[in-house]
Order: C-alpha cells, then structure tokens, then sequence
C-alpha cells in the first residue's frame, strides 16, 4: 500500500510539471485545419529562442567552466533519456567531423545505449544504476563535464548520473524546462529552459527539444571556438576526407589567405589534409615543421601561431 500511495503522489507531481501541462491554444487541435496548425507551430516555436535568451547568464557560467575543464584535459559528456539523450548523441557526434576532436572529447550517453537511437527505451530512465554504470563504463572521472538533460527534471537515470558526478567532484550542468520551484536540481550550473506547455501535451520533442538542441549547440560550438578551433568564422580545424571538406578547405584558404586553387591543393597535400597548417604556412610563409611546431607551442591556436610567426619575422 505504501508503494502504492507513492505512485499517486508521483502522477500528481508529474501531471502538475510545467512540460507536462494543457497548452490553452491547442485545446481543440484535433479540429484544426493544416493552415491553422501550421501557423500555430510556427508561432509556438518563437518560445525556444526566448527561453534560451533568458538564461543567457547561466550558460556563459557552463561555457566558461567546461572550457576550463576541456582545455586542462577533461572532457565533455552529456547525458539523458530518450529524446534528450538523442539530441546529446547528435550534439557529441557532430563535433568531429566539424572541428576535427577526438571521438572521445564529446560524448553522448544514452539511457539503453545505441539501439535506442531507433527505438524506444524510455522505461530505462527510472533505473538508479544504469547511468553510473554508464559513466564508470567510459572511465569518467573528477576532471570531465557532465550535462545531464532532463525536460521534466525528474529523470531517474539523469538525476542519479549527475549526483554520482559531483561526488566525484567532476562539473555539472543540468537542462530541463521546468521552473526551479517545481523540480530541484543539484548541479553547478542550473540551466531551466521554460518553453511552457506544449503543443501536443506532454511531448517534449518539440519546443523543449527544440530548445535543447539550441543549447547544446551553443555550448559545444563556443567552446570550441574557445579551444582554437575556429579563425575568424572558419572552421579551420578541419581535415579533408571528401569531396564536400575538400571544397571547404580550398574556399578557406582563399578567403583567409587569398590562395589560388593550385597552391591549396599543394598546401593540403603536404600537411597532409590539415586546413589549420596549411593557412599558418600560407600567411606566415613557413614550412611544415614550423608551423607544426608553431601551433603546438600555441596550444593548436592559429591566431596566436600567427602573432608568433610575425614576431620571428619582425626580430630574426
């Protein structure tokens, strides 16, 4: 009886939650034309940008320190059940390809693993150990960031994954999009994205998704952009693998270094794909082992392997 009575209080709380409530302009959708859906998303889909504007503080706070964290070895790891463990899979798997990372420096955890990318698996997030076991799976420890993505801030599997992190005294981030007073979250940083009710009540793929993964590209591209990833709006820690990156690279070089097709190619080819060596040897007129040497002095930052570079020119 206990147990049952639990359940109850559970089902009221939940039915209560900010996600989980009647959205008033949606009340009878069902009868709605296509016209009338379709300019009703769109309008609802303006709150992702606001909620996100509104907890601007919070996440320079997550950037800042993640960076901190990244740049002294650690790593990056989100975590969360279904829908928000999809989009922290998707966040973690892009960043390879766009900045050039290690597959292990963004990682994406989800409750029930890969196969429940395809399918569903959301029982998984009531389970108290599976996230810990997750983590320990992929060695995580005191140096590396946790963000644990919950929309309704109840998340068994999250909520427990991010209590183990902080023991260990490893960063936290939470994200849900539910208001504080509702649900209690213990992390460093405490990001609540208030998109409010949903469209369809309860299905939080839309605009809480929708602000989620606004968030995680926020987070995961600055930081990279701090890390010396990007110059100027370039990717230029990029490395040629196809046809589509080999264009890329060549409209780089042009643009930042005003090189011609056939020297690009050159370039490419002998730092061996590596858009990032091949600008420093354009612009500072180097040869390969220099500029290798140059941005691993300056910890891979071409800005500042540029103003090296210039400053043993300037003083031979």
């Amino acid at each position: 009886m206990k147990h049952q009575h639990h359940d109850e209080i559970f089902k009221v709380t939940r039915r209560d939650l900010l996600t989980e409530t009647s959205n008033a302009k949606s009340k009878n959708l069902d009868t709605f034309t296509t016209s009338q859906l379709v300019n009703l998303f769109s309008e609802e889909d303006l709150e992702p940008q606001r909620a996100v504007s509104k907890c601007i503080p919070e996440i320079i706070n997550s950037i800042d320190y993640i960076f901190q964290r990244l740049k002294s070895g650690g790593r990056l790891f989100y975590i969360g059940a279904g829908t928000s463990g999809r989009l922290g899979v998707l966040d973690s798997s892009e960043c390879p390809p766009t900045f050039c990372t290690p597959p292990d420096l963004v990682q994406g955890i989800i409750a029930g693993g890969d196969a429940s990318l395809k399918s569903s698996s959301e029982h998984l997030e009531d389970s108290h150990e599976l996230s810990i076991n997750d983590l320990q799976h992929c060695d995580f420890t005191v140096k590396d960031c946790l963000v644990g993505i919950t929309a309704g801030g109840t998340t068994t599997y999250v909520n427990t994954a991010l209590s183990y992190a902080r023991k260990l005294g490893a960063l936290t981030v939470s994200i849900a999009c539910v208001p504080k007073e509702q649900v209690t979250l213990i992390s460093d940083v405490d990001i609540r994205l208030l998109t409010g009710p949903e469209i369809l009540t309860g299905s939080t793929r839309l605009k809480a998704g929708t602000a989620t993964k606004m968030l995680l590209n926020m987070i995961s591209t600055i930081v990279m952009i701090k890390l010396g990833k990007v110059y100027g709006n370039k990717m230029v820690d990029l490395s040629v693998s196809n046809k589509k990156l080999s264009d890329r690279a060549l409209r780089i070089l042009s643009d930042v270094a005003d090189v011609d097709v056939e020297e690009g190619r050159r370039l490419l080819e002998l730092s061996n794909g590596s858009v990032k060596v091949s600008l420093l040897m354009a612009i500072a007129s180097i040869d390969l082992n220099t500029a290798r040497l140059l941005l691993e002095e300056n910890g891979q930052n071409l800005r500042e392997a540029i103003k090296q570079a210039t400053n043993i020119n300037n003083n031979p």
